[in-house]
C-alpha cells in the first residue's frame, strides 16, 4: 500500500469521445439490472430524515406571512398582538431577501430593514415566531399590514402586445435560418396554428422547508428540501451577506421537487434570520397554499406553430413563436422551442421567446422546461399537417428525421428516434389504428388513437465526488449530490460497486451534504450522468491504486467479490488497502458538447375514450419507447418516465394555475383544486428502453432520463383526443367544456 497516497484527483474534461468505460466489464453484473432502490426501506418505514423532521435541541417554530396586495408597497405592520400571544417569541419583518426568490436570479442583497415593495399577491413578508407550530401559525392570522397599492399587471392578454426579449444566455432565445414567410407561402400545405397552454405548478409531495442553527463562530447550516445544494449554499450565502464557507447546507432526502427546488425559496432565508435573531435553531415550514403562492410556477405559454411542407412530406419551414410571462426584471423564460431546434428538418428555420412583465408569481424551471409545453405544440402542429396531407403520423415523423442537426450543423452524439417510433409502435399496434376521426364509438364512448415524439436535451455538468475504501474492505462515496426520488443513492452504488468488485451491500453513499465534494445537484436530467461520472473517475483511480498496491498491470486486473484477481493471483482488497485509501473524481462539460447535439429520443403512444355524452376523457392506455444511452438500472429509469408520462397526462387534461386577473392571486392553491392525475386517471403505462450508448455524452455512456418521459406526453394525448371526436383543441388542458359544444353526433 505504499506510495498509494491520498486525496488524489481523477479529472476529466469530456474533450474528447470516450468510447472504453469499465461498465461494460459486467464482473458484478449489476449495471442495468432493476434492482430496488437502496434507500426505499428507510423511506417506507419513516426512517429517512427530510428537512422538517431534524429534532435540533431548543427548537423553535416560524409561520410564514404573505401579502395580500398584488403590487405597492408596505406603509406600517401591525404585529404587537401577535408579539403578545402567550409562546410568541417574535415577529421578523426586517429582511429584504423575501422580495424575490433568488433561484432563478432574483434578489441575493444581505437583509435591510425597512418597509419593501410587493411584487406578487402571496409574497411572503414576515415570519412569525413561538415555542410551536400550532402557536405561530395563529399568531400570523393576527400580523396585519398597511398597504399602498399600485396598479398592477395581472391579465396576461391584456398585455400580450408589449413585450421583452429575455436576455441572452445558456438557451438562446432566437433562432433564424433562411425566410419563413417566403417558404409558407411557396409550400405545398401549410399549418399556422396557436396554442395556449397554462401556468403550472411542481406540487412536489414534500413542502419547501428549512431548519437553521448557526454556531459560535458565525456559520449557518441549514436543514433544508433542495435539489442543487452546492449553488443554493452560495445563493443563500449571497441573501444574507455571508462568505460561501460559512453556510453549509444538508439535503439528504427530497420529498420531489420537480424544478421548484432547485434555488432556495423565502423559508430558508426566513428560518436563518430568525435563528441568527433568536439565537437558537428555527424551522419554517411553507403551507401547501404558500407554496403554490411563493416558490416558483412553470410560466403560461401562447405558442405560435408554422409548418410548411413540399407536396412529398418534406418541411421546408418551421415556426415556432413563443410568449411567456415573468416578473420585471427576471431573466427566466420558458423555453418552448428548445426541441424545436433539432427534432425536424427544414431549411427555413424560426424561432422565438417574447416575454410578457407580469406581476404575478415568479416562473421558473418546471420539470422539462420547454419540452413539457413546447411540444405540446409542435407535436400537434405535426399531426394536423399529417392529416392534412393524408399521411400517417408517425411516416411523416420518420420522413422528417434529419441525419445531422439543422440548425448547428454538427452529427447527432446518438439518435434513434425514427427505431423508437418503429418499435413503438408495433408494441402499442398503430397499424390498427383506424385514421379517419370519430370512427370508432363503443357504446357511449369515443375511441382513438394518438402519436408523439419524445426529445430533451442532454447536459453535463461540473461535478465531483470522493469515494474510499476503508481497511475492512467497503467503500463509501460522498458528494453533495442529492436524491430527489430518481434513484441516485442507488445508481452511485451500482457504479461503485461494478467498477471496483464489491458487492453492493458494501457500498455506502452520502449525499446532500454541502461538506462533500460539490456535485451536480439534480436539475435538468444531468444529475446520473454528472454525478455518476465523477464517482467513476473515482473508483477509476481507486483501481489504479489497487494495481498498483498488488504489483499487476492494471489491464490484468479483474476485481470481483472484495477481491483482487491478477497474475493467477486473487488477493482481498482488505490486503492492498491497508488502513485505507480514496480518490476524488472530478467531471466537467468540454468541446463533445460542441461537436455534438446530445438528447435523449423516444415516442409516445396513446389510447384514450370520451364519453359522447358529457364529454368526459378517459386514457384507456399509453406505451413509451425511449433511448437515453445506458441505462444504469432499469427500474428507477422506467420509474422516471412513468412519473414523466403521468406529468404529461397531467399537462394534457387537468393541471392549470388559475391567476384572479384583478389582483393575480393564484385561486387554486391547493391539492384539492389544482388537479394533478391521481391513481383512477393513470391506466398502466408501459415502457420500454431501446439499447443505446452514447460515447461522447460522459464516461458512462448515459444520458438524461428525468425529464424525458414529460416530453411529448400530453400531445400523445391530445392527439388521440382529435382521432377519438375530430376535435382539436389547442388551449390547454383539454377540458370537457372545450369538447362538448363540437362533439360528433
Amino acid at each position: 500500500m505504499f506510495g498509494l497516497g491520498k486525496n488524489d484527483t481523477n479529472s476529466l474534461t469530456m474533450d474528447q469521445p470516450h468510447p472504453d468505460s469499465l461498465l461494460d466489464t459486467g464482473v458484478q453484473g449489476l449495471i442495468g439490472k432493476p434492482l430496488d432502490r437502496i434507500d426505499g426501506p428507510l423511506k417506507v418505514s419513516g426512517s429517512a430524515t427530510y428537512a422538517a423532521e431534524y429534532g435540533l435541541p431548543d427548537l423553535a417554530h416560524g409561520y410564514l406571512v404573505r401579502a395580500t396586495i398584488g403590487a405597492g408597497k408596505i406603509t406600517a405592520i401591525n404585529s404587537d398582538a401577535a408579539k403578545s400571544m402567550p409562546g410568541v417569541l417574535d415577529v421578523i419583518t426586517d429582511y429584504k431577501t423575501f422580495l424575490r426568490n433568488p433561484q432563478q436570479g432574483g434578489e441575493t442583497e444581505a437583509p435591510t430593514q425597512g418597509v419593501e415593495d410587493i411584487a406578487y399577491h402571496g409574497q411572503i413578508v414576515a415570519i412569525v415566531v413561538a415555542e410551536s407550530f400550532e402557536t405561530a401559525r395563529d399568531a400570523a392570522q393576527h400580523v396585519t399590514f398597511d398597504y399602498e397599492t399600485n396598479e398592477g399587471r395581472y391579465d396576461f392578454d391584456a398585455h400580450k402586445g408589449d413585450t421583452e426579449k429575455p436576455p441572452e444566455g445558456a438557451i438562446p432565445p432566437y433562432g433564424k435560418q433562411g425566410d419563413v414567410d417566403q417558404a409558407m407561402a411557396d409550400a405545398a400545405y401549410t399549418i399556422d396554428a396557436t396554442f395556449t397552454t397554462p401556468s403550472q405548478n411542481s406540487a412536489a409531495m414534500e413542502p419547501h422547508a428549512s431548519i437553521a442553527t448557526w454556531d459560535e463562530d458565525g456559520a449557518l447550516t441549514l436543514y433544508g428540501a433542495y435539489q442543487m445544494p452546492s449553488s443554493d449554499k452560495q445563493q443563500l450565502a449571497d441573501a444574507l451577506g455571508l462568505k460561501a464557507d460559512k453556510v453549509r447546507i444538508v439535503a439528504r432526502y427530497v420529498g420531489g421537487g420537480f424544478g421548484s427546488k432547485l434555488g432556495i425559496a423565502p423559508e430558508s432565508v426566513a428560518a436563518a434570520v430568525a435563528a441568527k435573531k433568536l439565537g437558537r435553531p428555527v424551522k419554517a415550514v411553507m403551507a401547501r397554499q404558500q407554496v403554490f403562492d411563493a416558490t416558483v410556477r412553470r410560466s403560461n405559454t401562447e405558442q405560435r406553430l408554422r409548418l410548411a411542407a413540399d407536396k412529398h412530406g418534406k418541411l421546408t419551414a418551421i415556426g415556432h413563436e413563443t410568449l411567456c410571462s415573468n416578473l420585471p426584471e427576471e431573466g427566466f423564460f420558458e423555453p418552448a422551442g428548445i426541441a424545436t431546434h433539432f427534432l425536424y428538418g427544414g431549411k427555413n428555420r424560426l424561432i422565438t421567446h417574447d416575454l410578457v412583465r407580469l406581476d404575478w408569481m415568479l416562473a421558473g424551471s418546471m420539470r422539462a422546461p420547454g419540452e413539457a409545453v413546447g411540444m405540446l405544440a409542435l407535436e400537434g402542429a405535426m399531426d394536423e399537417l399529417a392529416e392534412k396531407m393524408g399521411i400517417d403520423p408517425v411516416d411523416l415523423r420518420k420522413r422528417n428525421d434529419p441525419d445531422q442537426d439543422p440548425e448547428k450543423n454538427v452529427p447527432f452524439s446518438s439518435r434513434q428516434l425514427s427505431r423508437c417510433l418503429d418499435e413503438g409502435g408495433k408494441a402499442f399496434g398503430w397499424s390498427k389504428r383506424n385514421a379517419k376521426p370519430a370512427s370508432d364509438r363503443r357504446g357511449e364512448w369515443w375511441h382513438g388513437i394518438g402519436v408523439a415524439s419524445a426529445a430533451r436535451t442532454n447536459m453535463l455538468m461540473k461535478s465531483a465526488a470522493r469515494v474510499s475504501i476503508d481497511g475492512q474492505g467497503k467503500a463509501i462515496v460522498e458528494t453533495d449530490m442529492t436524491d430527489i426520488g430518481t434513484g441516485t443513492y442507488t445508481i452511485l452504488a451500482q457504479i461503485t460497486s461494478e467498477i471496483l468488485g464489491l458487492p453492493i451491500e458494501d457500498v455506502t453513499v452520502h449525499l446532500g451534504d454541502t461538506d462533500a465534494p460539490p456535485g451536480a445537484g439534480s436539475g435538468g436530467s444531468w444529475g446520473a450522468g454528472s454525478s455518476g461520472s465523477s464517482v467513476y473517475l473515482a473508483c477509476e483511480m481507486l483501481r489504479s491504486k489497487l494495481a498498483k498496491a498488488m504489483g499487476a498491470d492494471e489491464a490484468s486486473l479483474t476485481l470481483k467479490d472484495g477481491r483482487a484477481i491478477a497474475d493467477n493471483r486473487s488477493v482481498p482488497l482488505t490486503e492492498l488497502v491497508g488502513d485505507g485509501i480514496d480518490a476524488t473524481g472530478e467531471i466537467q462539460p468540454g468541446k463533445q458538447e460542441k461537436k455534438f447535439t446530445q438528447s435523449s429520443f423516444g415516442a409516445h403512444f396513446a389510447e384514450v375514450k370520451v364519453n359522447a355524452v358529457t364529454g368526459e376523457v378517459r386514457l384507456v392506455r399509453m406505451h413509451g419507447t425511449f433511448t437515453a444511452g445506458r441505462i444504469l438500472n432499469e427500474k428507477t429509469a422506467r420509474s422516471q418516465c412513468l412519473g414523466g408520462m403521468t406529468f404529461g397526462i397531467g399537462t394534457a387534461l387537468t393541471e392549470e394555475l388559475v391567476h384572479d386577473p384583478r389582483n393575480g392571486k393564484i385561486v387554486n392553491r391547493d391539492m384539492a383544486e389544482y388537479h394533478v392525475p391521481v391513481n383512477a386517471d393513470v391506466p398502466q403505462l408501459d415502457v420500454t428502453f431501446l439499447d443505446e450508448r452514447d460515447i461522447h455524452a460522459n464516461p458512462i455512456h448515459a444520458k438524461g432520463i428525468g425529464e424525458l418521459g414529460i416530453a411529448g406526453a400530453g400531445a400523445a394525448i391530445a392527439n388521440a383526443i382529435y382521432n377519438a371526436v375530430g376535435v382539436r383543441v389547442r388551449d390547454f388542458p383539454i377540458t370537457l367544456d372545450k369538447l362538448i359544444d363540437n362533439m360528433p353526433d
